[in-house]
């Protein structure tokens, strides 16, 4: 009886051990995980809309979670297989031959893929999140795609050899190395070292600025590729050298506010900390998780709760190759978020368009008052001013997962080669840090449409 009371007690413990999470050291601290959790909950609720496209940041987020709502993520999977497995599933070998295939495959893969160049970063956000699935789904059409991240690298390396840089960007080309890096795929050791050169030359940065997000990213890369030696002993140092010197410059350029860049990019950092086992010993990092606490409210749409959750339960993308399947419990329940409340009145917000030589000779191309309804966002502004004329104000979006992205103005759009977009500003030059549908313009502000350089 003794022997048989002793082995039911181990047996709940092994239970209680299988229900609740083990402690995250970099995660968000005890008093906080109510927070956290609730802001789990909201986007569990944007994820069951099916007026929203699926996103595969959305599921990474959901699966690195510590609760989770199993039946919602399958629900959510499956919208995702759909999307991606009827896009990629078909002209692949046309896609694929490896001599001589530009302009033939362009035609050939016209119905499965994008004509305006590689989709790397999203597909490989895609398979990271089928390596984060429990049970693992089937693995031949995680084959295919495979495939298709490696000639979508293949297509980005000749962009960079022609133009200085990747088609898509170093962002997007550190996401698929990381990928393929999770699935234990070998990649040839020039894809990688291409990679390092851009580090090591300072090419991730912007103008007077770092592109802290893609540093990041692009170390989760190295770490990845060092650590599944997936390279030799002396590219491997390199690599670690190169994320000592990302985790180096992140720690300097860490503001006063706490933040790593801005409040976007910081879990992003916060994740190269994680993945290196440095959070605890870096003091940035606390001061990070602290701002980022306090500013939850930033995180208001799908996209930027994706992007923030992963760090505040203090997981990293790399936490995906290790991930380990077990039973989980339907141990959160999504919240759905009110509609904002409509603002009584109207504002006029001042719309300033400015395009720099040589491209544009006269500089300013509008610069007119808008009336508009009070309380509505900026997407709202630019819509009334192509309604008001006679000034004749133009503009178009791009549907991207993170929302409408501004991509022509009064007739002009960005040029893939010369690195160029619309970059949204408050006057005098305060950069937003909210797409068009986010940010909520104020009565009598003015807002900048410049056409820059990144």
């Amino acid at each position: 009886m003794a022997a048989a009371a002793r082995c039911g007690v181990w047996l709940l413990l092994l239970l209680l051990q299988a229900a609740v999470p083990p402690a995250r050291p970099c995660g968000a601290p005890e008093e906080a995980q109510a927070a956290v959790r609730a802001l789990s909950s909201r986007l569990l609720g944007l994820a069951g809309d099916p007026a929203r496209d699926p996103d595969p940041s959305i599921y990474l987020a959901l699966r690195l979670a510590s609760d989770h709502d199993p039946r919602g993520e399958e629900r959510y999977l499956a919208r995702l297989e759909d999307a991606f497995q009827h896009r990629y599933g078909r002209s692949l070998q046309a896609a694929v031959r490896p001599h001589g295939h530009h302009q033939q495959d362009a035609a050939a893969t016209e119905n499965s893929t994008s004509t305006e160049g590689p989709e790397t970063g999203r597909l490989a956000l895609y398979l990271l999140g089928l390596r984060a699935t429990c049970p693992p789904p089937d693995p031949s059409p995680q084959r295919l795609l495979v495939t298709w991240l490696k000639y979508y690298l293949e297509e980005d390396w000749a962009g960079s050899r022609h133009h200085g840089h990747p088609l898509t960007s170093y962002y997007q080309y550190s996401l698929g190395v990381l990928a393929l890096c999770v699935h234990r795929k070998r990649v040839r050791e020039e894809v990688i070292r291409r990679l390092l050169v851009a580090e090591h030359h300072g090419r991730f940065r912007h103008h007077g600025g770092s592109a802290m997000d893609t540093e990041a990213v692009a170390a989760l890369a190295f770490t990845c590729v060092e650590r599944e030696r997936l390279v030799g002993p002396g590219l491997a140092a390199e690599l670690r050298a190169a994320t000592r010197g990302v985790r180096r410059r992140l720690v300097e350029a860490q503001g006063e506010d706490g933040f790593f860049g801005n409040v976007y990019s910081t879990p992003w950092a916060m994740q190269v900390f994680i993945a290196t086992n440095t959070c605890r010993a870096q003091l940035a990092y606390g001061r990070a998780m602290a701002a980022l606490l306090e500013n939850l409210d930033t995180f208001s749409t799908a996209a930027t709760m994706a992007q923030v959750l992963p760090a505040l339960h203090g997981r990293s993308y790399l936490d995906i190759a290790t991930m380990h399947c077990h039973e989980e419990l339907n141990t959160l329940t999504p919240a759905f978020l009110e509609p904002l409340p409509e603002v009584p009145g109207n504002m006029t917000v001042w719309l300033v368009v400015e395009c720099p030589e040589p491209r544009c000779p006269q500089g300013r191309l509008y610069d007119q008052p808008v009336p508009a309804p009070a309380g509505v966002s900026l997407l709202d502004v630019l819509k009334a001013a192509a309604a008001q004329g006679p000034h004749s104000f133009t503009f178009d979006t791009q549907d991207t997962p993170q929302g409408p992205f501004l991509s022509r103005v009064l007739g002009l759009g960005p040029r893939r080669h010369e690195r160029s977009y619309w970059q949204l500003l408050t006057a005098p030059s305060t950069s937003l840090q909210m797409g068009v549908a986010d940010y909520r313009p104020q009565d009598g502000e003015t807002l900048i449409l410049r056409l820059s350089h990144w």
